[in-house]
């Protein structure tokens, strides 16, 4: 394929992407020709905890991506959430060509009433179902707790990231990550850029030796403001903590912020590219366009200096304001060549040049695919601790950048005690955390 330049930016943003490769998922699958397919014919039985926006994704392609796959659990805070997924799930759509796949979707959803939970404990109640495996699609902040549970009552776990909002349960997800090895139990995570193709041929080529040395590095990911995340206004009778749930993106005890719930896309990637996490950082932040307090008490952008080993350094820098130039990419420079990758396209430029455009299978299909695999065929596959340390760079990040201080990836990992859980898990009052103000919010 002729060299591109580097500079120049794809013109596919994440949303293209996903809606691009929703479409064309179930016709790639069904071709046959990506070797997607789990092996084996033995029913798994999948439970859905947390069945919102993220939730019924999800749910969709992990059905979409095997066969005799079948949902027979669901759990979430809110019946409507519930009731909007199953929605979703069984709609007929008016598109002659779709009414096929929409009909072996809708077979493989065998959820009854008595087997949707809703409220505090749903969790509980859809782990202690015959599911084989569960979903984790509830805010970040429930991740850890929601993991442990589901290791502990022996199921299979595909979880969303982040995987934590703070270093006390990035430590629990390490922990029950160590503890579903014992059990040979399957954890995938939702960082799909890890199967995106042209991303693991470049990968191939960095970890063989086609930049030399990396010397440094960067990302940026400058999105909208997604004010619309959400509802963006408070309903009367909603008390504090319901607000908080259903506008969850932009409350750091439940997200970690977006530095975590999305730019860790972004972070994980120079974490395969470095093969490494990072061992100290410096961060800037702040809230400059995001006034209204539907936003919460999350920042608007930050920038952050990533030091890895042999003294490799990595700027991030990411925004979510309205208005601004959109770009989403990572650029690595070594002794040898360059690389530049975003979600179409991957190209080293360097005595081995290359490039790839991104072949329209979908990762979203495949993470779900490899799994059912993995569980049929009985494969050691855990993702708990590599995404565990994608989400603390994110975390460590946004730390440093909150209290304005240097931070070191071993004090952390291991001595902060920094737990953004609130005091009482209740519908009730429940005051909004102050933003954060470098020098001045205190180092946990």
């Amino acid at each position: 394929m002729k060299n591109q330049d580097r500079k120049k930016p794809s013109n596919l943003n994440r949303r293209d992407f996903i809606k691009t490769s929703a479409a064309l998922g179930a016709a790639v699958l069904a071709s046959g020709t990506n070797r997607m397919f789990a092996a084996g014919s033995d029913t798994i039985r999948i439970g859905l905890i947390g069945c919102g926006g993220r939730g019924t994704y999800d749910i969709i392609n992990c059905l979409n991506s095997a066969e005799n796959v079948e949902l027979v659990a669901m759990g979430d805070m809110f019946k409507e959430r519930i009731d909007a997924c199953l929605a979703s799930l069984m709609s007929v759509p008016k598109e002659p060509e779709k009414t096929e796949a929409a009909a072996k979707l809708r077979a493989k959803v065998k959820v009854t009433d008595e087997m949707c939970f809703v409220g505090w404990d749903a969790y509980k109640q859809v782990l202690a179902t015959n599911v084989d495996m569960v979903i984790l699609t509830e805010p970040p902040h429930f991740r850890p707790a929601h993991l442990k549970a589901a290791i502990e009552a022996g199921k299979h776990v595909f979880m969303e990231k982040p995987v934590a909002v703070d270093p006390v349960g990035v430590r629990s997800v390490i922990t029950s990550s160590e503890l579903a090895d014992e059990k040979n139990l399957t954890i995938v995570a939702g960082t799909q850029m890890r199967r995106i193709s042209h991303l693991v041929e470049c990968m191939r080529q960095i970890h063989d030796g086609a930049l030399g040395e990396i010397i440094s590095g960067q990302c940026v990911r400058i999105v909208d403001g997604l004010l619309g995340w959400g509802p963006p206004e408070r309903q009367p009778g909603w008390t504090d903590m319901e607000w908080h749930l259903r506008r969850w993106l932009f409350f750091t005890w439940l997200s970690g912020d977006f530095i975590a719930e999305q730019h860790i896309h972004n972070l994980d990637i120079i974490n395969w590219v470095l093969d490494a996490h990072p061992v100290r950082c410096i961060g800037l932040g702040g809230r400059q366009a995001r006034v209204e307090p539907q936003y919460g008490n999350v920042y608007d952008h930050f920038a952050v200096e990533y030091e890895y080993p042999n003294g490799v350094r990595i700027e991030y820098l990411g925004s979510q304001i309205d208005g601004c130039s959109y770009r989403n990419d990572q650029r690595i420079a070594g002794t040898k060549a360059a690389a530049y990758m975003d979600f179409g396209r991957a190209v080293i430029e360097g005595s081995n040049s290359f490039s790839y455009e991104w072949d329209q299978v979908n990762p979203c299909l495949r993470q779900h695919a490899d799994q059912i695999e993995a569980i049929r065929r009985n494969l050691p596959l855990n993702e708990g601790k590599r995404v565990a340390e994608s989400t603390l760079t994110s975390i460590m990040g946004r730390m440093s950048a909150y209290t304005g201080r240097a931070l070191s990836w071993d004090w952390v990992m291991n001595a902060s005690k920094l737990d953004l859980s609130p005091a009482k898990y209740q519908f009730g009052e429940l005051p909004i955390e102050d933003v954060a103000v470098p020098g001045k919010t205190k180092l946990i």
